[in-house]
């Protein structure tokens, strides 16, 4: 398993380290903390027993605190609990207590430019990593990332953007063997980078050409033969990196061209589901004419360019906007074969195997699905049942083996639409709707609701668990649940 792989790496380090009679290098962000967007590589699952069923403003409230916006989730190091927010243009990233929930510390900084992000999506919508030692590590797409150690002195900052994401950008940072990695795709010049969580400074840095606006957060993969390794989600591609160099190791082709959810994974397989347009459907594709035959029919004034006004006509023609990809009002033949692919390009949750080299999507996709795909939940895997939940509100369990589906249907007593990803421990599935409701579910695929919970408040932000004990973020306030 991969995190037994990677705490064994960081223990031998640390024996080592004591052995010696030296001060500790940063290790990589491993362990039983929630300690990055949707805990232990971003599988929204721990080990942790006690969670309450029942719980609301009136109900096993442990404590609440009032917190500024963002749509961040919440993320926990050790008796500490980080947040990211923004408020009167400061980017604001807050620890708190995790028993009281007293604020330790919030520090700010002035974003550099405004953006326009989608209404799902925020100036606060990444949320924090946090290393071993319990330095913090966080970005914002108005100013870039900044570092704070884990009493909230700055340690350093490495100003990135301005970017050009249609959605604004939301993917999370993450630590790996002393870097921070961050995803940054977008309409133009999207890529993968990683620096020094010391010092800030680019270690490496690559090109992601294929990959355009999204969202998706990466994930580690160790596999039994090789180096740590990245994946990242992007359009049309799963793609693994050498975590140490930046190397593209291998890649799986057949993802659609819009991805904002993150894996998850179990031994050697990795799930994950993307959609980009209800005209991403099987069997309702649109086929778009080669480049050349356009020209020929629609360059009216032959500059070799198709503006809006020659645009072809049809069930497209208000994807003009999404397609230029630079944004001058005209589409020339990269953002015309871009869009050629990404009509083709189909929604769906799909398994692969992990691991190879090159071109891997003959030999490692199992399975594919495409009916009632989440845009922004990612997937859960929980004691060998896989989930998703879709925007909508339709949930789908499957067997992970084969792609079966176990069930498929909507949620008793919480229909509404969903944005935050479910999480699950102790034996219970939390899903959390737009809304504040809160289903409490039995594992198993059926979707029996052992408690259904309405927090009554607009929530957005993914819990996090720890200790017997469920946070959530609302609108204004950040809870703690349990039942002690």
């Amino acid at each position: 398993m991969l995190m037994a792989r990677l705490k064994a790496r960081v223990g031998t380090c640390l024996l080592v380290v004591v052995v010696l009679g030296v001060v500790a290098t940063k290790p990589e962000a491993v362990g039983d903390d929630w300690n990055r967007f949707r805990g232990p590589n971003g599988s929204g699952v721990i080990e942790a027993t006690g969670l309450p069923l029942d719980f609301g403003p009136e109900t096993n409230v442990v404590w609440k605190t009032t917190v500024a916006p963002g749509f961040s989730s919440p993320v926990i190091s050790g008796d500490r609990l980080l947040l990211t927010a923004f408020e009167n243009d400061q980017l604001i990233t807050t620890s708190l207590d995790r028993q009281s929930g007293r604020i330790l510390w919030r520090q700010a900084v002035e974003r550099t430019r405004v953006d326009r992000p989608d209404s799902r999506n925020h100036s606060a919508a990444a949320s924090a990593a946090v290393d071993a030692v319990g330095n913090v590590y966080v970005f914002f797409g108005e100013f870039g990332l900044i570092a704070y150690d884990r009493e909230g002195v700055e340690q350093w900052r490495h100003p990135l953007g301005p970017f050009d994401n249609i959605y604004g950008m939301g993917a999370s940072p993450i630590v790996a063997d002393n870097l921070v990695l961050l995803a940054c795709d977008q309409q133009n010049g999207s890529f993968l980078l990683a620096v020094d969580a010391d010092t800030g400074e680019v270690r490496w840095k690559v090109d992601r050409p294929e990959a355009k606006s999204g969202h998706s957060s990466p994930v580690l993969y160790d596999p039994p033969d090789g180096p740590l390794q990245v994946l990242m989600a992007g359009s049309f591609l799963l793609t693994a990196y050498d975590v140490a160099t930046g190397e593209k190791r291998w890649w799986v082709g057949g993802l659609p061209f819009e991805m904002k959810s993150t894996p998850v994974m179990d031994g050697d397989t990795l799930y994950v589901h993307g959609f980009s347009t209800p005209l991403n459907q099987p069997g309702r594709q649109v086929e778009v004419d080669s480049w050349e035959d356009t020209i020929a029919v629609h360059d009216a004034n032959g500059d070799s360019l198709i503006t809006p006004d020659e645009f072809p006509q049809g069930r497209t023609r208000g994807f003009f906007s999404f397609v230029d990809l630079d944004g001058d009002g005209q589409l020339d033949e990269d953002s015309w074969n871009y869009y050629r692919a990404a009509m083709m390009s189909l929604n769906g949750m799909v398994a692969i195997r992990l691991g190879g080299s090159g071109d891997m999507t003959e030999e490692n996709v199992v399975w594919r699905y495409h009916r009632s795909v989440p845009q922004l939940p990612s997937p859960l895997l929980y004691q060998g049942v896989l989930y998703m939940i879709n925007d909508g509100g339709i949930a789908t369990s499957f067997r992970p083996s084969t792609g079966e589906v176990i069930e498929r249907g909507r949620i008793r007593g919480a229909v509404d639409s969903y944005y935050a990803s479910p999480v699950a421990a102790d034996g219970k599935i939390f899903f959390v709707s737009e809304m504040g409701k809160v289903a409490v579910v039995r594992p198993g695929g059926g979707f029996e609701v052992l408690a259904l919970n309405d927090l009554g408040s607009p929530t957005y932000a993914t819990p996090a668990i720890a200790d017997g004990r469920i946070y959530i973020r609302t609108e204004e306030t950040l809870w703690a649940f349990g039942e002690d």
